[in-house]
């Protein structure tokens, strides 16, 4: 369970971030043309994002074989907060908190919404993370840095029931985020490459690893209130312990009115090494003000 929970955070803390824009569609642009994950917010704005993402699996890849498991589900909530604190907008600051509730042994997967502590079931406010977002070269705005320092606060990763909630080894977080819009700002491809440090306790799987995890995003805009997009991630751990996965998925995000929009994405996790092949349903809801 250990080795299957890394790609949940992979996509909480993948999917919360990610948010489609057009760069010259219409004369008044909304938020999700806008404000990009690569877009930096002006001094005194806030950004407010919370998301949820539920993973559910049924089948795991190990030592090169496929088979079927008991469900385990893994529910993740998590919530960032940004401001704008330089006068030339280069530079927010920001914090990330994650919550989580977890079941395994083949209870539903609508049983991670009842947040029990029981011999099936785990939940807990699980880490937070102080973080901030730059832009490195003044006169490339399309691209940005995001740095999060993660911070856990739970003691053991599983309980005596062998019930998992999250790593308890710290991770040092950059993801680098860069967009391009096509012509006549219809498309947009987007691209990440999150990459982590993992240390500090000799106990956690994560100990001693790295991690590597590229994504391509291909938005294309309707209107200027809705984008329709697809995508494909991997993910690749280094070190002490080994796993990489891929996942495809698509979704889309409509802008509800000048301060809030809403995304709902799925992904299939189509192959992978070490790992449960699962699938992911996540809706989300952000404010800009």
């Amino acid at each position: 369970m250990k080795k299957r929970f890394s790609k949940i955070l992979f996509l909480t803390t993948f999917v919360v971030s990610f948010t489609a824009s057009a760069q010259e569609r219409e004369p008044v642009k909304s938020n999700i043309q806008t404000y990009t994950p690569s877009k930096l917010l002006d001094k005194g704005q806030w950004d407010v994002k919370f998301f949820n993402n539920l993973y559910t699996e049924t089948k795991g890849s190990y030592n090169g074989i496929t088979s079927d498991k008991e469900r385990e589900t893994y529910f993740t909530s998590t919530l960032d907060l940004f401001t704008g604190v330089s006068d030339n907008n280069r530079l927010n600051i920001g914090l990330l908190l994650e919550y989580r509730s977890n079941v395994i042994n083949g209870k539903s997967a609508t049983a991670a919404f009842d947040f029990k502590n029981d011999e099936n079931s785990r939940n807990g406010l699980s880490s937070f993370a102080p973080a901030l977002k730059w832009q490195p070269i003044e006169n490339i705005g399309n691209f940005s840095i995001q740095s999060a320092f993660h911070i856990p606060i739970i003691s053991n990763e599983s309980d005596a029931n062998g019930v998992y909630l999250d790593q308890t080894a710290y991770t040092f977080q950059n993801r680098f985020f860069y967009d391009y819009t096509v012509e006549n700002g219809n498309w947009q491809l987007f691209t990440e490459l999150n990459t982590e440090y993992n240390f500090g306790d000799s106990t956690s799987f994560a100990n001693n690893t790295i991690v590597l995890a590229p994504g391509v995003f291909m938005s294309y805009f309707p209107s200027n209130t809705t984008t329709i997009l697809g995508f494909v991630q991997h993910y690749q751990r280094f070190g002490d312990f080994t796993q990489n996965f891929t996942a495809l998925g698509f979704g889309g995000k409509y802008q509800l009115n000048s301060t809030l929009n809403l995304e709902i994405l799925y992904s299939k996790f189509v192959r992978g090494s070490d790992t449960g092949l699962g699938q992911s349903f996540n809706i989300g809801l952000r404010a800009l003000f």
